[in-house]
């Protein structure tokens, strides 16, 4: 069948068969499918949605568009992958505290999506890092130091490198059938023995209230196990900025600044302690995800787990002393222009998403696939929602490359941060668990 008779079928709200999707991904991969098909065919399903059946169908042909690796014995093989926020650094910690635990995590990350930040971004961010190994060095990077977190190779799912670059321009990126998708066949091919998701639910995330994230959960959560893969999904805020940075170099500073225990911001911490814990019960390494938890502190505490960030760094190319001199080598925007408080108050707020796109517009992201990001800019010390503020307090840091960019950036975060007489309700950190 031809691709627009495949993205007709979509379109006018007929069930594609395994078939129609095994042929449509088939030709992503060949580059027989256009960008522009790929484009109406991302958007008939953000309108039109996908059966369970059709979901596993594009998973599976998704994961098969490449290699699908086989560890064997060598495990317990775990990976964590998250939904999307801003400033959410997680990944960066979390990997070599699992590796500082026992486990063994070769992490497929990608870049950044809309508003959010990515993994693979930020760690483009140190200078000489190969963050697209060859399969051979990926394994023996793995072996040798417990982790490694890169981007998708061109054998490890090929069609949703580029369907992944379409939808993030084509605003297409919140379509459950598609996250997870995109999402599984990347970590199925990567051969994982289980796998924990961070879904984001908030104003920063694609998911902004319970329900939906829930029945995005239980969907992966479904579908992965349906593909022998044990998953668990934690649904954790994001209705503000996790930890104090919006950026690339800047996130990946403070995530070096956690690792050394310079500084770790409470709410990351505990969600990254909480991810931590339930990783480590999937490999079997922990009975309990408090246990978990209480091993992923142990190894921040010992320093092995910053030891274990610095082996990856090194064995991918990266500097020998990046642990001790990141801020040599991480690059810096010309310009820091500080934001301050209008008013009296307390931060009863943040409208995350805006703060996102603020980054983005600052050159931190992309507008179109061909977009270089400035790995310099970004915003930094954000103070939390519930924090007690006097009119011309210092409530964040703008990082520009100019002054105007900086001006656009301070007009959003005035309309973005929100100081009123009362503090608000407390919110938890983790809103739910699906098993």
């Amino acid at each position: 069948m031809l691709p627009q008779e495949i993205i007709r079928k979509k379109r006018d709200g007929f069930e594609l068969s395994e078939e129609n999707i095994a042929e449509f991904i088939t030709g992503v991969t060949k580059s027989a499918v256009t960008e522009a098909q790929i484009s109406a065919f991302t958007m008939a399903v953000f309108f039109r949605g996908m059966s369970f059946p059709e979901r596993v169908a594009l998973t599976r042909a998704m994961t098969h568009s490449g290699t699908v690796l086989d560890w064997g014995d060598f495990g317990p093989v775990l990976d964590k992958h998250s939904t999307g926020g801003v400033g959410d650094k997680v990944s960066l910690m979390l990997a070599p505290m699992v590796a500082a635990c026992g486990g063994y995590v070769p992490m497929i990350s990608g870049r950044g999506l809309g508003h959010t930040g990515g993994t693979l971004d930020k760690m483009q961010a140190i200078p000489g890092y190969n963050a697209t190994p060859d399969l051979m060095t990926l394994r023996d990077v793995v072996k040798k130091t417990g982790c490694a977190i890169i981007g998708q190779t061109s054998d490890l799912a090929p069609a949703d490198q580029r369907i992944y670059a379409v939808r993030d321009v084509t605003a297409t990126v919140e379509s459950i059938p598609l996250i997870c998708a995109s999402i599984l066949s990347k970590k199925i091919a990567a051969g994982l023995q289980g796998l924990v998701m961070d879904v984001k639910l908030g104003t920063g995330a694609f998911m902004e209230n319970l329900n939906d994230a829930t029945d995005l959960a239980e969907t992966i959560v479904k579908i992965a196990g349906g593909a022998g893969l044990p998953t668990a999904a934690i649904l954790t805020d994001m209705n503000e900025v996790l930890g104090l940075t919006a950026g690339n170099a800047i996130e990946v500073q403070e995530a070096v600044e956690y690792l050394t225990g310079t500084h770790r911001e409470h709410r990351l911490h505990e969600i990254t302690k909480a991810l931590v814990g339930q990783m480590l019960v999937l490999g079997k390494l922990a009975a309990t995800p408090e246990e978990g938890a209480a091993k992923a502190q142990e190894a921040l505490d010992s320093g092995k787990a910053a030891e274990k960030f610095q082996e990856m760094v090194s064995a991918l190319g990266g500097p020998h002393d990046f642990l001790t001199q990141s801020l040599k080598y991480l690059d810096k925007a010309p310009l820091t222009v500080p934001f301050k408080a209008a008013r009296s108050g307390v931060i009863a707020g943040e409208k995350t998403r805006a703060i996102g796109l603020a980054v983005v517009d600052l050159g931190g992201g992309r507008r179109k696939t061909s977009d270089v990001v400035d790995m310099g800019v970004g915003i930094s010390g954000f103070l939390p929602v519930g924090t007690k503020v006097q009119a011309g307090d210092t409530i964040a840091l703008i990082h520009a490359k100019d002054e105007a960019d900086a001006a656009r950036a301070a007009k959003t975060l005035e309309e973005a941060i929100e100081i009123a007489d009362t503090a608000p309700p407390a919110r938890p950190l983790i809103h739910a668990r699906v098993m």
